[in-house]
């Protein structure tokens, strides 16, 4: 099997520790979207994501290693933009937390997202704002800008929202 690295990845540094940004990942309710469903911080946990009527998925957190890895599968996901329905499901998602020096990296990765999907540049440009904005203002500051109802916060989710109109 080949080794692709062409999925989505995005990385930050933080001053806090890694627990910090451990705990932060795994609010996800603070960092991505106030209206998750399910918990989202124990092994086996399974929880909802929806934005209005555009995009909905279910994440199954399959490895959770305090203060050094989160990681989420994809096991149900809807866009209402794409043709290819299955795009993102079985696919997953990576937060790695290391040390550096006196800083903490987390690196995100999104196995199986690939510049091949229809989704990629909305998600690549979505992903980039709550990791490097809304995760990281979470970990450092203690709040993030997640979407709340009504209130999309990128501009591929505002464009999707006027396109609809």
């Amino acid at each position: 099997m080949k080794m692709t690295t062409s999925d989505f990845t995005t990385t930050l540094l933080v001053d806090q520790t890694p627990a910090e940004a451990f705990n932060a990942i795994n609010d996800v309710r603070g960092w991505w979207s106030e209206e998750i469903e399910g918990s989202t911080d124990k092994l086996n946990d399974e929880f909802k994501y929806h934005f209005e009527d555009i995009h909905s998925c279910k994440m199954k957190l399959i490895e959770v290693i305090p203060d050094k890895k989160v990681a989420w599968l994809v096991m149900d996901n809807y866009f209402k933009f794409t043709k290819d329905k299955s795009e993102w499901i079985g696919t997953k998602i990576n937060f790695e937390i290391t040390k550096q020096d006196n800083k903490t990296q987390i690196c995100f990765t999104h196995q199986g997202l690939v510049p091949e999907y229809e989704c990629y540049d909305i998600c690549f440009n979505a992903w980039t704002g709550y990791i490097q904005n809304s995760l990281r203002s979470l970990i450092s500051t203690g709040k993030g800008q997640p979407n709340s109802t009504g209130n999309p916060k990128t501009a591929d989710e505002e464009k999707l929202l006027a396109d609809r109109k």
